[in-house]
């Protein structure tokens, strides 16, 4: 019963009202900078990294690193990104929404960023931290999971034992 009545208040407290969220424009031209690009055309992908910042419609990811996967159809000059993967240092930003985590991958397609090692998602005055995010792009919807994947390293925070943590903001009373 405990276990439902947390998982209840993390959908409540990160998931919003549906007229809260607004979906997320995937269609949106991506816009990247970084201090160095290898376009590798045989492969159909672009290696980006140092400070590599990407930006779509309300969203950014940042990352010391990201590899860029294409289709090959190129639509008014631009290849058709399929999929991002990031490493290093990686943050998501979405209004009133920030992710922090090891690794994550932006899966264009299915419009959703999975998020591993060491995460951290704060919304509205509310912390989460656990192994695993996966934000569904359309619905607003984040899910977290106590995951123990990737984490560890200089500088991070691991969960013991695979469990979700956090912190709730609580409405000040008279």
């Amino acid at each position: 019963m405990r276990t439902l009545f947390l998982f209840a208040a993390v959908m409540l407290a990160f998931s919003g009202s549906a007229s809260a969220q607004q979906a997320h424009n995937s269609n949106a031209p991506i816009n990247f900078g970084a201090d160095h690009i290898e376009l590798q055309d045989k492969a159909n992908r672009a290696v980006l990294s140092g400070k590599v910042s990407v930006k779509q419609a309300e969203m950014t990811l940042n990352a010391a690193r990201m590899t860029v996967s294409y289709t090959g159809q190129v639509v008014d000059g631009s290849p058709q990104v399929s999929r991002l993967d990031a490493s290093g240092g990686v943050t998501v930003t979405r209004p009133d929404q920030t992710a922090r985590s090891n690794f994550a991958v932006y899966d264009l397609n299915k419009r959703v960023v999975t998020m591993l090692g060491a995460v951290t998602l704060i919304q509205a005055g509310n912390t989460v931290n656990g192994g695993r995010l996966t934000i569904n792009l359309d619905t607003g919807r984040a899910i977290i999971d106590g995951s123990s994947v990737g984490g560890g390293g200089a500088g991070t925070t691991t969960n013991s034992g695979g469990r979700v943590s956090g912190t709730f903001s609580v409405p000040k009373r008279n």
